[in-house]
């Protein structure tokens, strides 16, 4: 059911109840699509702020030509990007300070994920390239279609094909090495 396209444009007419429809149907799949860019779930948590922020206050136009979801998705990338360029000189978090943001992403983790060989399957993902893991992602965890997931990492559909099957075989080795036992990956 795609009623984010329609929820915007009620948003734009001046309906408030728009965006927290969208907010509430888009923000937890966007914080863990948005870290995997950052790995950092906290940080992720404020890039998706900051995305429904750019809709609130520039409120861009969605001409229909995708699906919301990936047109939001890509809007969540090109954030993710500016602060990863923005951030890119700072040095990294002390491991004392990590502590506490990696309890909270394994909590959140734990909940999302609850039986074993999903684990197996989520932590064999970390390992993965990001262009692997974002594409699996996309395509397998948001339904995202190929055209899609082309929208939404700005890449061709014969890109996404190739990188989908590069990242399945890299899946696949890395499930593998752990002795995971899978069925047509």
């Amino acid at each position: 059911m795609e009623n984010g396209a329609s929820s915007y444009r009620r948003f734009l007419d001046g309906d408030d109840t728009g965006i927290t429809e969208i907010v509430g149907e888009y923000k937890d799949g966007l914080i863990l699509y948005l870290n995997n860019y950052v790995n950092n779930l906290c940080i992720a948590e404020e890039l998706t702020e900051d995305t429904f922020f750019r809709l609130l206050v520039k409120k861009p136009k969605f001409h229909g030509k995708s699906s919301f979801k990936s047109w939001l998705y890509a809007i969540g990338r090109n954030v993710a990007v500016d602060y990863i360029r923005h951030n890119s000189k700072l040095s990294g978090t002390p491991l004392e300070e990590m502590e506490g943001y990696l309890s909270d992403m394994q909590s959140l983790e734990q909940s999302y994920i609850k039986e074993e060989s999903k684990i197996a399957l989520h932590n064999a993902l970390s390992k993965l390239a990001p262009d692997y893991r974002q594409v699996i992602w996309l395509v397998y965890f948001e339904d995202f279609s190929n055209k899609e997931v082309s929208t939404a990492l700005k890449k061709s559909d014969r890109q996404v094909k190739n990188l989908l099957y590069r990242a399945k075989k890299a899946l696949k080795s890395e499930l593998e090495k752990e002795g995971f036992s899978y069925e047509n990956l």
